[in-house]
């Protein structure tokens, strides 16, 4: 039996560190996995800026209220949803993502929280587990499932390795030059037409 994993930003929603740098004119926010492979050293830049510029989880969290699901990402999700099991595995964080699910439709989501103190300043991030994508594969092949996986950036390739079958989704050059052994597709229709060579949709 097959299940998909796939990521959440760049994949169903737009990069939510992108558009937070768009609302504060801080162009140092809109380095993402895309661009700086080791997850600690970019999150721990991000928290720096923050602090820096006395931006809270509220402004945060207001940028996000203004973010939509790419086009067409909710009703692939629910088309998915009807044909197969789908995890979203993601590096966001629970106070990231939540009105971000709801314009999806609430599917299931794997993430991380922040620590945020009594001013509402971010003080730090606490991983679910350490290689949190690649242990959800492992997790579900060990229950017996088989996995196909996809996603857009370097945090996403230890998933696609790990899976019996990954797929990058609409990834930047860089992303597919490093990794060629993965098939690419750049829309919705291409992403649904791989995922049937293996599962009935």
């Amino acid at each position: 039996m097959y299940i998909l994993c796939s990521d959440l930003e760049g994949v169903w929603v737009p990069e939510v560190w992108i558009n937070v740098a768009k609302k504060t004119g801080i162009e140092e926010l809109k380095l993402t996995t895309r661009d700086i492979t080791d997850y600690d050293v970019l999150m721990n830049h991000r928290l720096k800026i923050l602090a820096e510029h006395k931006l809270t989880i509220r402004d945060i969290q207001d940028v996000i209220a203004t973010i939509q699901p790419i086009e067409g990402a909710k009703e692939t999700l629910d088309y998915l949803r009807k044909k197969v099991q789908i995890i979203i595995v993601s590096d966001t964080f629970e106070q990231f993502a939540d009105p971000l699910m709801d314009k999806l439709g609430r599917p299931a989501l794997l993430c991380h929280t922040l620590s945020i103190d009594d001013k509402g300043m971010i003080i730090g991030y606490n991983l679910r587990q350490k290689d949190p994508k690649r242990q959800v594969v492992k997790a579900l092949q060990s229950l017996q499932y088989k996995v196909i996986s996809f996603g857009d950036s370097y945090n996403d390739i230890s998933m696609l390795q790990q899976s019996e079958a990954g797929i990058l989704y609409h990834p930047p050059q860089n992303v597919i030059n490093d990794y060629p052994e993965f098939p690419v597709v750049k829309s919705y229709e291409d992403l649904l037409a791989e995922l049937r060579k293996y599962v009935d949709l």
